[in-house]
């Protein structure tokens, strides 16, 4: 032992700890300090001779993001794991408010409160002579459960613990394993101690875990095929179990694999080459080790096994269970509670049980997000090319990013180039650096532009939880990443699916605050204390969503169709929003983007010949020559596209046609002429045998239904609804509003008679059932795990806008505004209102007539944007909607006192000239109600911000309006008073508290 390995780090600092009202703003500290107090008590402080000993080399399971803040970790100690004590009350609520009145009485739920105190149980291989020394030095005897008094505390003062973990090994599934159950329990209020005892240096540290054991109120044992011949995992079984709070988990085992006959005789593949007289290896007892063996099978309540596919059901019936025991009830029903939800939320579309192909890039995202690959997936992946060097990237705008990189690669090519080199993961406020294939390279981003252009980019990352799949709309990247999410979903404590718009990302982002448990709406602010800016404020929200995906458990994140690296709102990166890559959790991103974040993506290729073929044949498997040939035409025609295949497989399935003769179909199909623009029109524009395609589906639902099929509306409908799933009933009301379209010719619709002979008799008019059940036979429409919800591809829905009729638009706003509710229907509001008042450059879509914008403004635009506002701090976006609101209830009211230009007015020379508002004055007055009405409101949210100018100009404009309608006396016209008095105080302190 080198003579300063002991020495404290931190010195003598009293340490002092409070409860926090964030969940991520615990303090971690050392077992230099004190590994086994309660969370529950206030101060604690060590004596500096047990600062000096109680360090041991700590196996880091994946530390909790800020309480590696203070410093960066040497690469060696990235096979540490951090061990903590933590005591969270969980209030997950968040506040909603529809009420604009109630703006200063509303109230933000509390978080997850946390006040964790972390120890280190540091452990080190000192080798077989040195471990049997230890083991006679420090004292507690197998038979024994008495501490060494060698260990010095200040006051001697101990609190208990409600749970030990032990284990052996740094396999690193192993110390996931354990990081993911040491924080959920620390997030459930339960305060653990985790260590391996056997890389423990000297007595005193022993002594420190020993006691940490002698106050646990529970022991859980993490059992691997190694633990067996660890003399530590032995003492830690038998000493458990005499105080029968024995928790046994066995990891990739089964406790009919624990059997002391069949290791000792090496029985069976696993025992073969792992089994033996294991008491040998350490210089222990047999009786002891079989003693300890056979307790395993007394414990029959406790009997967890965790295989590769069942993390989470493992942790949370661990966690369930020592909650049950330790009499908390709040925890199992909070559990159950999410478990219910999460089983019915998860995901957004159910599992393609037809899905074909893509070993390879299922392989290879696995061993991206996990560094390794198990299974059976080691035998279908692919080798990588080895390199025989690998260095850190390094990103951000750190000072000594560059003498650290030096220092680095001085100590590599100093040190021993045997072995693996270790992996790296480095992060603070000042700088990141993530582990690449590709030669180091220090990027600058240039603020207001893109990255900087280069000439080498970031190669792909391995192991660093972060993985991008680029490629064309329709080719399959959602199906890629539904399918990973459904056989890898148990690895993670929750799969969360983000929908990757730019106009809704945000929100989206936003809306994980209910399986998170977290509170993002606004925050109060006393009058004393300082107002937080718009911008703060909505930087906070994100800040504690990604603050709870940067614990140490593990989630799945996927950002499906990332359409930019920038938000459409404040063009802020994307990568703001995520948790810091190296975590636990981990992140997939599909996009159409060539790259995104400077990582180089996963490309998605079409799939094989034989696949594809598969995908179109479908159940019917014997056609001849002649007709595979025509597959094999329709196949590069529709240019290899999934989507397109899987339209053409369901075809074939519901029609009595042969692949040759859908063919000749779709080429005599006329192709309608469209402007196409845009990047998303790139697959369409360059491939109009899809859009061919289109239309025979479209005609075969015409044909069924008569020419005004409601599944060909419902399709045309779908164009202008949100990138979400869409309620089939709302959906099928946006259809029966589209108006009819002018006739004209229809011969080519003769084509398809012949065709689906017999199919006319089964399907005449059909319900909204019906014709969602039809939409999604031929793969038009995509099914959703929300009951009585679909889903339809982005060029479906593309080249619906471009097909529909006059009106389809309108139809889908009317449909919204009459049937939406904003809990259940906030995104395609949103849309809606992106159509009613022309967002950024975008022009109106829609004109609504004025007697319909009062009734929009009321039940519509003001819940959604105080909604927006209140509930998830999305300041910027609220205040632009009311921003437009107000400028279309000024419009309409300008349009109402304009002089009516009528004949007989004319005509009548001495009758005066009339206005709208005059001859409709409830309608005038309702009107102007409703804008005095939006400016209050901006006025309210104003004061919010600290933007107090701006709402004191707003609030005169409504005190005007209600004085002159309402008068001075009216309850509206006090209250908007009352406001204007806040708003004249605060901004008279303001400008005094700024004057020279």
């Amino acid at each position: 032992m080198d003579p300063g390995e002991d020495s404290s780090r931190f010195g003598s600092v009293p340490v002092t700890t409070s409860r926090n009202m964030s969940s991520s703003s615990s303090v971690f500290f050392s077992a230099n300090q004190s590994p086994f107090f309660s969370p529950r008590t206030s101060t604690c402080q060590l004596s500096e001779s047990t600062r000096s000993d109680a360090h041991c080399d700590s196996i880091h399971l994946s530390a909790d993001p800020l309480s590696s803040s203070s410093g960066i970790p040497d690469p060696e100690s990235m096979a540490n794991v951090r061990f903590a004590l933590s005591d969270i009350s969980a209030v997950p609520a968040a506040c909603t408010s529809s009420d604009f009145q109630k703006f200063d009485h509303v109230t933000s739920s509390i978080g997850i409160s946390n006040s964790t105190l972390s120890s280190y149980s540091h452990v080190h291989d000192n080798g077989y002579s040195k471990l049997r020394e230890k083991h006679r030095k420090h004292g507690r005897s197998y038979g024994m459960s008495c501490t060494s008094v060698s260990v010095s505390l200040a006051s001697n003062r101990l609190r208990s613990c409600d749970v030990f973990i032990g284990l052996h090994g740094r396999k690193p599934s192993l110390l996931r394993f354990a990081n993911w159950l040491r924080a959920e329990l620390e997030v459930q209020g339960m305060s653990c101690f985790v260590s391996d005892r056997a890389r423990c240096r000297n007595s005193r540290k022993h002594g420190i875990v020993e006691r940490a054991m002698d106050v646990s109120s529970f022991g859980v044992v993490i059992l691997t095929r190694k633990s067996f011949k660890n003399p530590y995992t032995i003492e830690e079984l038998r000493f458990f179990s005499k105080k029968k709070n024995l928790v046994p988990i066995f990891f990739d085992l089964s406790p009919g694999d624990c059997l002391v006959r069949d290791i000792v005789e090496k029985r069976g593949e696993l025992w073969e080459k792992h089994g033996g007289e294991l008491w040998v290896f350490y210089g222990g007892l047999e009786k002891e080790w079989k003693e300890a063996v056979n307790g395993l099978t007394r414990v029959d309540e406790w009997k967890l096994e965790s295989q590769e596919g069942n993390w989470r059901d493992c942790i949370l019936r661990a966690v369930t269970l020592l909650a049950m025991r330790l009499g908390r009830r709040s925890v199992v029903e909070r559990l159950t509670k999410w478990t219910e939800k999460v089983e019915k939320e998860e995901f957004p579309f159910p599992r393609n049980e037809n899905f074909i192909g893509r070993k390879k890039e299922l392989s290879e995202l696995e061993f991206i997000l996990f560094g390794d690959v198990s299974g059976d997936a080691e035998k279908d992946y692919f080798e990588l090319k080895a390199r025989p060097r690998r260095k850190n990237l390094t990103i951000g705008w750190s000072k000594s990013g560059l003498v650290d990189e030096r220092r680095r690669e001085r100590q590599w090519e100093s040190g021993s180039r045997k072995g693996k080199e270790p992996v790296v993961w480095k992060e603070s406020e000042k700088e990141i650096e993530m582990q690449s294939t590709d030669v180091p390279q220090r990027l600058r981003p240039k603020s207001g532009g893109r990255y900087s252009r280069r000439k080498r980019s970031m190669k792909i990352l391995y192991g660093k939880g972060i993985a991008c799949v680029a490629g064309d709309s329709g080719i399959g990247k959602t199906e890629l990443l539904l399918e990973f999410a459904y056989r890898f979903h148990r690895r993670y404590k929750m799969v969360l699916w983000v929908g990757g718009e730019s106009r809704y990302i945000r929100q989206n982002y936003l809306n994980l605050w209910s399986f998170l448990e977290v509170d993002v709406g606004i925050e109060n602010c006393s009058e004393k204390s300082r107002i937080k800016s718009f911008e703060e404020q909505e930087e906070t929200a994100i800040n504690r969503v990604r603050k709870e995906l940067m614990r140490n458990i593990p989630f799945l994140v996927i950002i499906d169709n990332l359409e930019s690296e920038k938000d459409w709102w404040d063009h802020k990166l994307v990568m703001d929003l995520l948790p810091r890559f190296g975590g636990e959790t981990h992140i997939i991103i599909s996009t159409r983007l060539p790259r995104v974040m400077n990582l180089e993506p996963l490309k998605l290729s079409y799939l094989s010949g034989v696949e594809a073929m598969s995908l179109m044949q479908g159940g019917i498997k014997d056609y001849p020559i002649a007709e595979v040939d025509a597959l094999r035409v329709i196949e590069e025609k529709v240019g290899r596209l999934t989507l397109g295949l899987a339209i053409v497989g369901a075809i074939l399935s519901e029609l009595p046609i042969n692949p040759s003769r859908l063919l000749d179909t779709v080429n005599r199909m006329p192709l309608r002429d469209f402007s196409w623009s845009g990047s998303e029109a790139h697959s369409l524009r360059r491939n109009g045998f899809l859009v061919q395609l289109f239309e025979v589906c479209f005609s075969i639902f015409d044909h069924a239904d008569g020419p005004r099929s409601l599944a060909t509306r419902m399709v045309q409908a779908s164009g202008w609804f949100a990138p979400a799933a869409i309620p089939i009933s709302l959906l099928a009301l946006t259809a029966h509003r589209i108006p009819e379209k002018l006739k004209g010719t229809q011969l080519w619709r003769r084509l398809l008679i012949s065709l689906t002979c017999g199919f006319t008799s089964s399907y005449t008019k059909r319900s909204e059932a019906e014709a969602s059940s039809m939409l999604l036979r031929f793969n038009i429409a995509k099914s959703s795990t929300r009951q009585g919800y679909i889903h339809f591809n982005e060029l479906i829905k593309l080249y619906a806008r471009k097909r529909a009729v006059n009106g389809a638009a309108s139809a889908m706003v009317q449909a919204v505004i009459s049937r939406g509710t904003i809990t259940h229907y906030s995104e395609h509001i949103w849309a809606a209102c992106f159509l009613l008042f022309g967002f950024g450059t975008d022009p109106k879509a829609v004109e609504l007539k004025v007697s319909e914008l009062p009734y929009l403004v009321k039940e519509v635009v003001l819940p959604l944007a105080i909604r927006t506002f209140i509930t998830f701090s999305r300041c910027s976006a609220a205040l632009e909607l009311l921003r437009l609101c107000t400028n279309a209830l000024e419009a309409a009211d300008n349009l109402l006192v304009t002089p009516v230009d009528k004949w007989l007015d004319k005509s009548l020379c001495w009758r005066p000239i009339q206005t709208n508002a005059q001859l409709n004055p409830s309608l005038w007055q309702d009107l102007a109600l409703t804008r005095a009405t939006v400016l209050e409101t901006r006025a309210k949210l104003m004061l919010r911000g600290g933007q107090f100018d701006v709402g004191d100009d707003l609030i005169r404009k409504a005190v005007f309006i209600r004085t002159s309608i309402c008068g001075e006396d009216h309850p509206d016209t006090i209250a908007a008073r009352e406001t204007l008095s806040k708003l004249t105080r605060l901004l008279a302190n303001v400008q005094i508290h700024t004057s020279p």
